[in-house]
């Protein structure tokens, strides 16, 4: 099943992509700037980047993406992988297309692929428990916020 780089042109599917999955999680009012994805993807100074996954009998067709960016970890002193979202259209689901975009990723890199999962989410944890995929121990995500 084919996975490929995003290219400038892929960004009306990956917003389109990322919009869909807020709808899907109860978010009914992301709305992406395309311009400024763009650029954040495809400029100067790229600050993520995003893997395609295309349907093997349906080539050009874009059914699912996992958003990410490089991260390093200073304990193991090499760089791995930030998974900030992976989403593949409910119709294109059950197919290995979820499993081909990690797999993916795993071979970028000889360090961690991270990501985070609501707490809730059964059919998502028995995913990646199936993948050999574990739960980080005795870690809590904080966040900070502009303005905070």
């Amino acid at each position: 099943m084919p996975v490929r780089d995003a290219e400038p042109g892929d960004v009306d599917e990956i917003c389109a992509l990322i919009e869909e999955h807020a709808r899907y999680e109860g978010n009914d009012e992301l709305v992406l700037d395309r311009a400024e994805m763009k650029g954040h993807l495809f400029g100067a100074d790229p600050k993520a980047w995003v893997l395609i996954s295309e349907p093997p009998d349906a080539p050009g067709t874009v059914a699912g993406m996992a958003f990410c960016c490089w991260n390093f970890s200073t304990w193991e002193a090499r760089p791995g992988i930030w998974l900030d979202d992976i989403f593949v259209r409910p119709a294109y689901r059950r197919h290995g297309l979820g499993r081909e975009l990690l797999a993916e990723l795993r071979a970028r890199t000889s360090g961690r692929v991270e990501w985070d999962m609501q707490a809730d989410n059964r059919k998502a944890a028995a995913f990646y428990a199936e993948l050999g995929a574990l739960p980080v121990p005795g870690w809590v995500r904080y966040r900070w916020r502009p303005g905070a």
